[in-house]
């Protein structure tokens, strides 16, 4: 049976907060006046104004307790039914137009209890709005239902005084258990929600990010909803504990509770058509349209949800798109791409730069008697067409997966490559490398346009879109290991021999003998979970060109920084100081192991107790980021040729910023020719009436921007290196 009370009419819009919960020597409207941030500078209502509006059809249960500005036209409210104390500012003989839509100044046919409206607002066919503060040239209109209660936690994770433990709101990220769940809060960062996720074992730092959330807010009752200045909201259904930023537009959606909806005027957020969102925060210029559904969930800043998708238990970074699909109990890093109605998405962390085709299923598959277990991709995750996956896998940056249904676990260390299941062969082929080999083009311009596209205005956290980074330097060094311990157990066939000498013959092979091994047929250990081979693909070629990467990686970052290394003696006094070390993907950001030990060391002290000094911290390290990666760079160069800082020669590099050279010229020569695939396929032409056609359609080859940029980037890396050479006399 529907609980529905009966209460006398002149409570309405009155008792807000219940008497319980009301300190002492404070009225109801004492966090109302707090939120309004000004102290009140309205006056009570004189007869004439009275009578004008009693003639224009509103009602008031006391005429008392609306107060209004100076320049207030009581012939702009028309229609009304006031209930409680109303604040109203300017009201003058204007319209308000946005995007075509006219409406004139004023409150006309609306049912207001218990409201602050700034200057010269626009609330027309408003059936009930309750309990808001409203900002100026706000626009509200067609709205069935605008309310705020007085337990309105606006999407974050707390409970108000006297409520139960049971109502607080829990993002079941990553494992959909609950085993990694955090509590939501407005400015969560994808770096938060990664450090939250990880460590559930460390019950004392998992203690600590529950109370700095708890610290973020007040938990006594009695918040109105806000609505900032020129948001425009109309045609929308139920709008029920939302709080609005500024220059928000909210059009024809059905239903919006529980949301902080932040929005600023360089960062307006929009929500369209047919959207449902429940239990949510979201953030600065993001977009959400067209049947949305997302329940539970953080948009970071500048991200969007379209065309039907369904966002559920997850975190969505910064400059990510979800299209059509379903994303379940997922946290998804900055810069994804998903847009196909038929992919899905499920107890996931994604590192961001990643895309999912059409037709792919990341774990849905149950291979237990319990929940679906998790699935981590290291950036540039790309499950290519119709893939299914199942849990639990782990996959190196830059991964590209074949088409095909992936029937068991797997666990894929080598960046940049091609993972293939070989249903005629009944094997598992992995090409390492394959993108550098056969898609430079792509992995390149995935780099950059993310870059370009990071629209947002808070940088806390320095993103790292580079393929060539901390992280996936580090997953080359394992490869490389990995790929000589394969070669030399191709090698050395079904004899008994440690594992030490297999990786030093192998080694020998792979750098003296590397036509040999091109002969060899290599197989990998510990791929996939089932008594299948797993075959390596073009080890003789991946090998050389891994190394050839890590110099170019370390001769990069060198004249990047050359500013504040000025001579080859400060070059030899920073690598005796540097050292490889493990990094961690941090929700974007890269930072080291080290670093984020002390990191977790002084949450656990109180050292850092807050969100703030957390993001604080972030900041920090992401100003000595291109240092710390300078030192890593150079730490991993000095490891790869086995040299001492003290035995690193002027010779050497010189030697390494000639090879640097030829390797960047035959990745931007790659760049071009996977791209020129397009234009000289006959299957790619057929479509098209005649060649002048075709570069109508998609442009000229040769006036590609992005393909001119590479080669502009290349002269001046040549001259970078040219006037090293000679200015330190190499």
């Amino acid at each position: 049976m529907n609980h529905i009370e009966k209460k006398p009419l002149h409570q309405l819009g009155y008792q807000f907060i219940d008497g319980p919960y009301l300190p002492e020597g404070k009225n109801e409207y004492y966090l109302r006046d707090k939120q309004r941030g000004k102290e009140t500078v309205h006056r009570k209502l004189n007869a004439r104004e009275i009578e004008t509006l009693v003639r224009n059809d509103n009602t008031s249960d006391d005429w008392n307790n609306i107060f209004v500005d100076n320049d207030f036209d009581p012939n702009l409210v028309q229609h009304c039914h006031f209930y409680g104390m109303v604040r109203i500012g300017k009201l003058e003989p204007y319209f308000l137009e946005f995007h075509n839509l006219r409406l004139p100044v004023g409150l006309y046919n609306s049912t207001i209890a218990s409201c602050d409206f700034g200057d010269n607002v626009v609330v027309q066919n408003v059936n009930f709005l309750s309990h808001y503060i409203i900002g100026n040239e706000v626009i509200i209109a067609n709205v069935n239902e605008m309310a705020t209660t007085d337990h309105a936690k606006f999407g974050n994770g707390i409970v108000k005084e006297g409520e139960p433990e049971s109502v607080r709101i829990w993002l079941e990220l990553c494992n959909e258990n609950g085993g990694r769940s955090v509590m939501p809060f407005d400015g969560m960062l994808p770096g938060d929600a990664w450090l939250w996720t990880r460590n559930r074992h460390d019950a004392v730092l998992q203690e600590q990010f529950k109370a700095f959330t708890e610290k973020e807010f007040d938990k006594k009752r009695g918040y109105y909803g806000m609505v900032g200045d020129r948001t425009v909201i109309k045609n929308c259904k139920i709008i029920k504990d939302v709080t609005i930023g500024t220059d928000a537009y909210l059009k024809g959606a059905n239903k919006l509770k529980n949301l902080t909806i932040n929005s600023e005027a360089g960062a307006p957020t929009q929500i369209g058509e047919g959207c449902e969102m429940v239990n949510g925060i979201i953030g600065l210029g993001c977009r959400a349209f067209y049947g949305v559904k997302a329940v539970r969930f953080i948009m970071a800043s500048h991200s969007q949800l379209k065309y039907g998708a369904r966002l559920i238990n997850s975190y969505l970074g910064n400059n990510a798109t979800i299209s059509c699909c379903e994303v379940l109990n997922s946290l998804i890093f900055p810069a994804h791409e998903q847009h196909h109605n038929n992919s899905f998405l499920c107890a996931a962390l994604i590192m961001g730069q990643s895309n999912m085709a059409a037709g792919a299923t990341i774990g849905s598959n149950h291979n237990s008697r319990g929940a679906d277990g998790e699935i981590i991709a290291g950036r540039g995750f790309w499950p290519g067409l119709s893939v299914t996956l199942k849990h639990n896998s782990k996959f190196a940056s830059f991964t590209l997966i074949s088409k095909g249904n992936y029937l068991h676990e797997l666990q894929v260390p080598y960046p940049f490559s091609l993972v293939v299941n070989d249903e005629h062969e009944n094997s598992l082929k992995v090409m390492p490398g394959y993108w550098l080999m056969h898609n430079m083009y792509a992995l390149a311009r995935n780099s950059w346009k993310y870059i370009d596209r990071d629209k947002r205005t808070d940088k806390t956290q320095v993103l790292e879109f580079d393929y060539l980074a901390p992280d996936s330097v580090e997953e080359l060094f394992t490869t490389l290991e990995l790929l000589e311990l394969a070669v030399g157990k191709a090698h050395h066939g079904n004899k008994k021999v440690s594992e030490k000498t297999l990786r030093q013959d192998g080694r020998q092979l792979l750098l003296k003998e590397n036509e040999s091994v091109k002969r060899m047929t290599i197989y990998a250990d510990g791929i996939e979970n089932s008594a299948r081979k797993v075959q390596l693909l073009k080890v003789h070629r991946s090998y050389p060109l891994f190394r050839e990467l890590i110099v170019l990686y370390a001769m990069r970052n060198l004249l990047k920084n050359i500013v504040v290394v000025p001579s080859f003696n400060a070059l030899s006094a920073l690598c005796r100081n540097s050292k490889r070390t493990a990094w961690h993907n941090a929700g974007g950001q890269l930072i080291k192991a080290e670093d984020m030990d002390d990191i977790k060391m002084r949450i656990r002290k109180g050292k850092i107790n807050s969100w703030q000094q957390l993001h604080d911290t972030y900041r920090q390290l992401g100003e000595r980021y291109e240092q710390d990666k300078l030192q890593h760079a150079l730490a991993s160069l000095l490891e790869l040729l086995q040299l001492t800082p003290k035995e690193f020669t002027t010779s050497q590099l010189r030697k390494c910023l000639e090879q640097s050279v030829h390797t960047l010229g035959a990745l931007t020569e790659g760049i071009y020719r996977s791209r020129e695939k397009d234009y000289v396929n006959p299957f790619r032409q057929m479509t098209y009436e005649n060649q002048e056609e075709m570069e109508a359609v998609v442009g000229k080859l040769d006036e590609n921007s992005f393909i001119q940029q590479t080669i502009t980037d290349l002269k001046a890396y040549k001259k970078q290196v040219k006037d090293l050479i000679k200015k330190w006399e190499l």
